[in-house]
């Protein structure tokens, strides 16, 4: 399978390895070399079987539109973008295209969120999340966090979760659920060691959806994986 990876920062790197390391041949472009997706074209795209985005969120919409215009496949590892999530999911079914995309390809924090999901079913608790990550992040909460959030308060209707987000050093990941009554304190907690957790997760998703049409959340198919 050829891959093209956008992004040359420390995880798009990392998927351009990953997916080396699981024979998949490689292409890799970074922002000055795609600038408004302008490397995006039919015959750029010739021979590629999915395209995997790990840019940033503004990038992500133009690149994800050149994509999907071209009825090809793309994974998307980018967050901050989901305004636009409903357009492009059309444009992906007009063209016949694939999307997949995820605020996070790491298995073990699609754990996290079966977990919080279970753990939100608790009544007479207050429930909070606290992430940390790099200082380059360029959004606030990650959008892990966000989905966390939203699990919790699926389940909790009515309720307002608090998230609290720390941005230091070159820090990987980290993501907290807190559960706390007048009896008690629950905590869910997954921290990323490294990025190559997440950059396994992309490279199994673009091996899933190589020659499938249609848009999918991560957490709706990892199980398939």
């Amino acid at each position: 399978m050829l891959i093209l990876v956008l992004g040359k920062g420390k995880t798009g790197s990392l998927v351009a390895q990953v997916a080396r390391e699981r024979g998949h041949g490689v292409r890799a472009l970074d922002i000055t070399e795609n600038e408004h997706a302008s490397a995006l074209t039919a015959p750029n795209l010739a021979g590629v079987d999915v395209v995997i985005d790990f840019t940033a969120p503004e990038a992500a919409v133009e690149n994800i539109r050149a994509v999907l215009a071209l009825g090809s496949r793309i994974v998307v590892g980018t967050t901050g973008w989901y305004a636009h999530v409903d357009e492009l999911k059309a444009l992906a079914a007009k063209r016949g295209g694939a999307l997949l995309y995820g605020t996070n390809f790491s298995i073990g924090v699609q754990k996290l969120f079966r977990l919080t999901a279970e753990l939100a079913r608790l009544e007479g608790y207050t429930f909070s999340i606290e992430e940390t990550h790099h200082v380059t992040k360029l959004d606030a909460p990650s959008g892990t966090a966000i989905t966390l959030r939203e699990i919790v308060e699926a389940a909790q209707p009515g309720a307002k979760v608090e998230v609290t987000s720390h941005r230091i050093a070159d820090a990987k990941g980290e993501h907290i659920v807190k559960a706390v009554s007048d009896v008690d304190e629950l905590e869910l907690r997954h921290d990323a060691f490294s990025r190559r957790g997440f950059a396994v997760g992309a490279v199994r998703a673009a091996e899933w959806v190589a020659g499938k049409t249609g848009a999918w959340e991560f957490r709706e198919i990892f199980d398939q994986l």
